[in-house]
């Protein structure tokens, strides 16, 4: 494998080779589908583009709750392919393709009703708990359980007494959504594919009928390019009817955006050793375990506004705020609420009105010749996304390829990590740092938390954490920009970071230290640290104003008060 290093000299290169060579699959989309069918394609032995408009995971793939699951209320919908598939994925995730990353989590799912409810929903989770044993990859979780009240509220003693009559308690996983992709992408990278981000698609090569290629803009230079491919995958969420648009083909599906919200609080709001599963009127509501916080969500309403900045308005957050409390012996206010974010999930319109009830199935098409689409889907299966967007675009190339090998591919970190951490105790003997704090680099950076570590080597004063946020390094800013594509001060502190949902200030006091740490890297002046430092604030007070409106029109329109620091 080469290097796995996404700076901006690797950037530089990507695109200049990618404009020198014609490759066998360009993929447009930088999210987790558009990622994993870059390292599909590469480590099949396919010459492999992958370009984003703005940062990796930027749009829907570092806005979910967070969670790799079988999806327990699609087998209510006897939607039991689907969560076949998601468990096995979850599996493979969490013992072979990603441990440093993907994380056991228990859920405590509180039974209102005596007899028929513990049976009913029991039974649900008895059979989810089978389907993912049957999967062969599902070992490496505890099974279900069945609680008293007596028991559930000593697990969760933050339940109001009257709000169970008893329990169950299952295991999901999880793991940090942005830092997934980027994991994979330089994954992607380390197997040839050549990767580049603020690399925007304005347009399509055409010799006829057929796609032969993409014009791809440098959004941060200006250069443009004719990037020339056999095949062009169209993985852009929920923009896939907008890149469709750039062909004129209406496509042979349609995507719907449904958005999603979620709360951040700190850990000791919520007094609970497990997350929560809860019923609402509409879908589930998930209070999630989320290091030293809780991540609580989600909503799922239509949204027809700005794609790229979905806005959070005061009423999404009452709803959540409401919900939680019906549950809780003391109930969650305003002024608990750290972090709020609003993603959008790219659902495959026609097939009902309720955006809860559309399918999370995904498709994959071939509308013309030289150009796949999929669309749809759920993050848990990406995996499968890609494999099939792959092998539908190898049928117009007029050579013999592999079969899909992912399932048996690491991601970058992988290897190494369960060495290094059963070696954490002397990691932070030799390098001074807490065995926490080792633990904490191990799960974000897997065995490539050496690298980091040799940043404090080389500048122990990288060592110490960053003021305002610290549960971050100084040394994990400096790494961002240097190893991980970060090219703006909000790719950092909102996606290789948590930062800006992890603290109260949304890491408006981290901005200037983290900016001048990323400038030596990027080669910023004193007048682009200010640049950024300004964007960032304005994002957030933007946000914050989004969040004081009522409804989602005023709402989006207070966020749109902040632009892009680099406009599309």
């Amino acid at each position: 494998m080469r290097t796995t290093t996404l700076g901006p000299a690797q950037r530089e290169a990507a695109l200049a080779r990618m404009a020198d060579e014609e490759l066998d699959i360009l993929v447009v989309g930088g999210g987790v589908v558009g990622a994993g069918t870059a390292l599909d394609a590469a480590t099949r032995g396919l010459s492999t583009g992958l370009v984003e408009a703005r940062d990796w995971a930027s749009g829907t793939s570092s806005r979910s709750s967070k969670l790799i699951h079988g999806g327990l209320r699609y087998l209510e919908m006897l939607d039991f392919t689907l969560v076949r598939e998601a468990l096995k994925e979850r599996g493979l995730l969490l013992e072979r393709l990603a441990p440093h990353l993907v994380k056991p989590v228990p859920f405590l799912y509180p039974l209102q009703h005596k007899g028929w409810e513990r049976f009913y929903a029991g039974s649900g989770v008895a059979l989810y708990d089978a389907m993912s044993f049957s999967s062969g990859h599902g070992r490496g979780l505890p099974v279900h359980r069945h609680l008293t009240r007596k028991h559930a509220l000593r697990v969760a003693p933050a339940l109001k007494k009257d709000a169970l009559v008893g329990a169950l308690q299952y295991y999901d996983a999880q793991m940090d959504d942005a830092r997934y992709v980027t994991t994979l992408v330089r994954t992607a990278s380390a197997y040839g594919a050549q990767v580049a981000n603020r690399a925007r698609v304005i347009g399509f090569l055409r010799e006829g009928e057929r796609v032969v290629g993409a014009r791809v803009q440098d959004v941060e230079g200006g250069a443009e390019y004719d990037v020339r491919a056999k095949q062009v995958v169209n993985a852009t969420g929920v923009w896939t009817d907008d890149t469709q648009a750039l062909i004129g083909e209406r496509g042979q599906f349609h995507v719907r955006a449904s958005k999603g919200i979620h709360l951040v609080v700190p850990k000791d709001r919520i007094h609970s050793s497990s997350g929560l599963i809860l019923r609402t009127e509409k879908s589930v509501l998930f209070v999630i375990p989320w290091g030293r916080h809780w991540i609580i969500g989600t909503t799922d309403t239509d949204w027809d506004l700005d794609k790229a900045h979905p806005a959070a308005s005061s009423a999404d957050i009452d709803y959540l705020l409401e919900h939680v409390n019906s549950v809780l012996s003391v109930p969650l206010t305003r002024d608990d609420v750290e972090g709020v974010y609003a993603g959008l999930r790219p659902l495959l319109a026609g097939e009902s009105d309720a955006t809860s009830k559309l399918s999370r199935e995904h498709t994959v098409a071939h509308p013309l010749p030289g150009l796949v689409v999929v669309a749809g889907g759920k993050y848990t299966t990406y995996r499968v996304m890609a494999k099939d967007a792959v092998d539908e675009a190898v049928h117009g190339l007029d050579h013999r390829v592999a079969e899909c090998i992912t399932e048996d591919v690491p991601l970058v970190g992988a290897e190494g990590y369960h060495a290094l951490w059963n070696s954490r105790a002397r990691l932070a003997a030799r390098t001074g740092l807490h065995v926490a704090r080792i633990e904490h680099l191990l799960n974000r950076y897997g065995a490539l938390a050496e690298e980091v570590l040799q940043l404090i080597v080389e500048d122990p004063s990288l060592g110490d954490p960053l003021p305002a946020a610290e549960d971050y390094l100084r040394a994990e800013i400096v790494y961002a920009a240097s190893h991980e594509s970060a090219r703006h001060l909000d790719d950092v502190l909102t996606r290789r970071t948590r930062i800006s949902i992890e603290t109260f200030d949304r890491g408006v006091r981290s901005a200037r230290e983290a900016a001048e740490l990323m400038a030596p890297v990027l080669g910023w002046d004193k007048g682009q640290i200010e640049k950024e430092v300004e964007h960032y604030q304005k994002r957030v007070e933007a946000e914050r104003e989004s969040q004081r409106q009522p409804d989602d029109t005023t709402a989006d329109a207070a966020r749109l008060g902040a632009p892009d620091i680099v406009p599309l």
